[in-house]
């Protein structure tokens, strides 16, 4: 991912309003993300948990998205799979992050959901950079495919998010 500045992350965000972008929190200094090992920028809000954001490239834009997080369940019994990186967590470590949808839809009150890494960090995930918890089924694709897998899942949410635009 190429590098963004604060102004093109708010700038990017197409299911919210232009003060509630202004509004978010944004994750860190510019200068402080590894956007060579990112094929997104995903974080929670560390003011507002139960708010989320996703900014990617997408057809030749910057995308971002604001989402709902759900609160945790109550039970780490069972597991699940990311909707993006295919990872299997705890139960407890996925959430259903939903999102209004772009343009009128949205603010008709339809939204998108998925289940995904409660922290977002999908991409570290896929690199092997973090673990999860619970034991991964065996994959024999090679990092660049699993890398490309991601982004063609991230794609086809933010399509969906974007049909009614």
């Amino acid at each position: 991912m190429e590098p963004l500045g604060q102004d093109e992350v708010r700038a990017s965000f197409v299911n919210c309003t232009r003060g509630e972008a202004k509004g978010v929190t944004l994750p860190a200094r510019p200068e402080e993300i590894p956007w060579a090992q990112r094929e997104f920028l995903g974080w929670r809000d560390p003011k507002a948990p139960a708010r989320a954001y996703l900014v990617l490239p997408y057809g030749g834009e910057v995308v971002g998205l604001a989402l709902r997080a759900a609160p945790p369940p109550k039970t780490r019994l069972r597991s699940n799979i990311c909707g993006f990186c295919t990872t299997t967590h705890g139960l407890a470590d996925i959430t259903l992050f939903s999102g209004k949808r772009a343009g009128k839809a949205g603010r008709d009150g339809n939204t998108l959901g998925i289940y995904a890494c409660g922290n977002l960090a999908c991409s570290q995930y896929v690199r092997g950079q973090l673990k999860s918890d619970v034991p991964q089924p065996f994959e024999t694709l090679t990092l660049e495919e699993r890398i490309a897998r991601l982004e063609e899942k991230l794609h086809k949410f933010v399509a969906r998010v974007l049909e009614s635009r």
